[in-house]
């Protein structure tokens, strides 16, 4: 089995790029939807979180390759990603006035005790959704073998299930990062939703959605290094057959470290295979841990009870922390709880970001506390 293998950094430009779409979450707080007359704005993405993540809090050379839209939202979108430091690769799309394209908006409230957080969408004539292959020139970006300009690429399920042209466009990348020798990563983040809108245009059915999607991130995941996903993102965004994850407490790693072996037997080029375990108590008070599968070894995080006031984002926080620790030589062990650490302090801010930084991170890993720091 051949082991994950980082490139060096030296005569590299990024240290990661991320390839997905750029959105506005719009976060009315506590307040239900129908009663909010005041929101936050807050630029997102799946991908384009991790680079963040990794620019803000890890000090790492990002950059995010997405669309873009030349109209008052398309700047604020900008704006976001130049304070955050990250390079931006972005294929621009004209605004008509009227109908778009747009940038998507999330609509996404934190709810409180009791009350679960509710998320919905308007991806209605996104600019992300036309992005296909062709729209980077992908050689410039990369470099190639002999002279690597990228450590690391990520991409991501949510980005695939847009348009049946992302998926391809991750492909296509895919390939241009592995044959320049970059690290490639891909979290599945199945959502049910949007896969069946995509099936629902080709005139397909919901049994056959399913279907669809696992046939797509089949392929994708073909060309992946390093998996983000649950043993249900496993299940059901990659069709393997598992334990029930109904069955088993949402803290048990062995649903997750059982499907593993299936995991490697279908996708023998994946090195390591990470995720997030979270039981949720209450919208505000959740027990946290973390897994990692990496070069035949498993390692599992302590548990954390968090005090959630935000917990959107926490997810990429883990990924961010993990992918930061392997690109600078930390054991998998160590990466992984720099991982479990950040996405831990990522739930403690509003917005999808990170607003910590890299001493809390270690601290926290180290089994620090939340005593004041005088």
């Amino acid at each position: 089995m051949a082991k994950l293998s980082i490139p060096a950094a030296e005569g590299t430009v990024h240290d990661l790029l991320s390839l997905g779409a750029l959105v506005t979450r719009l976060d009315p707080g506590i307040i239900p939807f129908a009663e909010a007359s005041e929101y936050l704005l807050h630029v997102s993405g799946g991908e384009y979180n991790v680079a963040t993540n990794l620019s803000t809090c890890f000090k790492q050379r990002t950059a995010i390759a997405s669309a873009i839209v030349d109209y008052p939202i398309g700047r604020r979108v900008e704006y976001a990603v130049q304070k955050a430091g990250v390079t931006p690769y972005f294929r621009r799309f004209k605004h008509d006035g009227v109908r778009g394209p747009n940038m998507a908006i999330v609509w996404s409230d934190r709810g409180q005790g009791v009350r679960a957080p509710t998320v919905f969408y308007n991806r209605s004539n996104e600019a992300a959704q036309q992005l296909k292959p062709g729209s980077f020139d992908w050689d410039a970006i990369f470099g190639n073998s002999a002279a690597p300009r990228i450590r690391w690429f990520h991409s991501g399920g949510i980005f695939c299930a847009l348009s049946p042209s992302t998926s391809e466009l991750v492909i296509e990348a895919m390939q241009a990062a592995k044959k320049a020798g970059a690290i490639v990563s891909f979290d599945l983040n199945y959502r049910a939703k949007l896969w069946t809108i995509v099936a629902n245009e080709q005139g397909l059915g919901p049994e056959q959605a399913s279907e669809k999607a696992a046939q797509t991130l089949r392929k994708i995941v073909s060309y992946a290094d390093v998996l983000v996903g649950n043993e249900e993102d496993l299940q059901k965004g990659l069709g393997l057959k598992g334990q029930d994850v109904e069955t088993k407490g949402e803290l048990d790693p062995s649903a997750f470290f059982g499907m593993i072996e299936n995991t490697v037997k279908d996708f023998p080029n994946i090195k390591a295979v990470a995720t997030t375990l979270r039981e949720v108590h209450s919208t505000n008070r959740h027990s946290w841990s973390a897994v990692l599968w990496m070069d035949g070894s498993t390692y599992q995080a302590p548990t954390a009870e968090l005090d959630v006031y935000d917990r959107v984002g926490g997810g990429d926080g883990f990924a961010s922390g993990l992918f930061y620790g392997l690109l600078n030589g930390k054991s998998p062990e160590e990466s992984l709880r720099l991982g479990w650490a950040h996405g831990a302090l990522l739930t403690s801010t509003p917005g999808d970001t990170s607003m910590v930084n890299l001493d809390q991170v270690e601290a926290f890993a180290k089994g620090g506390s939340a005593r004041i720091q005088r």
